[in-house]
């Protein structure tokens, strides 16, 4: 996730009622835990965001060699969660890169996508940017074959989303939203994780462009952040409940303009692109982790209890909208 400027797109909508301009902000809070709630292991999160950040460095666009151990690395891992597991390869600039696809449920109609890339910006470990995203991808796996599922859910681990790559046809994202416009794939919604690790209890530790943000949202960065363009309220607004009931994490949310910075700061926008719905899910970056795109973004400085909670509420939201 590059210059990721999340808040930024909250702090237009705190202006809305005076500068008359629509946009439309979900109310935040908490959640309550589900009765029947599906144990996510920690360890495991950790065990994948180590593995990635410490053994697969640097996983840049230059190193293609390691971003092809870490995408050998994913693909086992959602073999061994149960997924019927394939790789889409293409090629950039004499390059071949990677997707890999776990698929869950029934082979045909209408689909839904969970994503996170894989690849990293620079030589950085970038164990929140994004180790953590992906490591949720593959625990929500080992749950995601534990259900009968109505609905297909693909869950793809994408390369190339950092610059220079960002915003053009060769993200991997682009990539696998092109493939399936051109096979007519329905998508009911793709969900981007990015970012899912960090978390902070102090005092200040959530930190914002304009002050005025003060009075909308908590000065601890304890919260987890769904976020989706005007005329996607409805989706948005439902992946936030499901995430508040599956866990005590509290879940905010924001519908803005796709011109507004950070709104589309991530995959979910290459498919915003293919004319499929699709919300990010997401720490707010830059705004709390203070070691975002450095050499201080490594394992030891996540929270991998609340990220559990996390990915316990992205199952919450297949299920729900499955």
């Amino acid at each position: 996730m590059r210059a990721k400027n999340l808040f930024i797109a909250a702090a237009l909508p705190a202006f809305a009622a005076v500068a008359g301009t629509c946009y439309v902000v979900q109310p935040m809070g908490g959640g309550r835990p589900m009765s029947a709630a599906p144990a996510v292991s920690a360890e495991r999160l950790e065990a994948h965001v180590r593995a990635l950040s410490e053994e697969f460095v640097p996983r840049d666009y230059t190193h293609p060699q390691n971003l092809n151990r870490a995408a050998a690395y994913i693909r086992d891992e959602l073999e061994r969660a149960g997924g019927r597991v394939s790789v889409q390869d293409f090629d950039v600039r004499g390059t071949t890169y990677r997707n890999v696809v776990a698929s869950f449920g029934p082979d045909e109609g209408e689909r839904i996508v969970v994503g996170a890339h894989y690849d990293a910006a620079g030589t950085y470990p970038a164990a929140d940017d994004n180790a953590s995203g992906v490591a949720g991808l593959i625990e929500l796996a080992r749950l995601l074959n534990a259900e009968s599922l109505k609905t297909r859910v693909d869950l793809v681990a994408f390369s190339l989303e950092e610059p220079p790559f960002f915003r053009m046809a060769h993200m991997g994202s682009a990539v696998h939203a092109r493939s399936l416009r051109a096979q007519g794939a329905k998508v009911r919604l793709m969900m981007s994780l990015e970012m899912i690790g960090c978390f902070s209890d102090a005092d200040g530790s959530q930190q914002f462009p304009l002050a005025v943000l003060k009075a909308f949202y908590p000065s601890r960065g304890n919260f987890i952040t769904v976020v989706g363009k005007l005329g996607q309220a409805s989706a948005v607004r439902r992946v936030k409940r499901a995430m508040r009931k599956a866990s005590p994490l509290p879940v905010h949310s924001i519908n803005a303009p796709r011109w507004v910075p950070g709104v589309d700061f991530s995959d979910h926008a290459s498919y915003w692109d293919e004319g499929y719905p699709a919300v990010m899910i997401t720490d707010t970056a830059f705004y709390r982790n203070p070691h975002y795109h450095t050499a201080r973004d490594t394992a030891d400085t996540l929270d991998y209890a609340r990220m559990a909670m996390v990915v316990q509420g992205i199952h919450a939201a297949v299920l729900r909208l499955s």
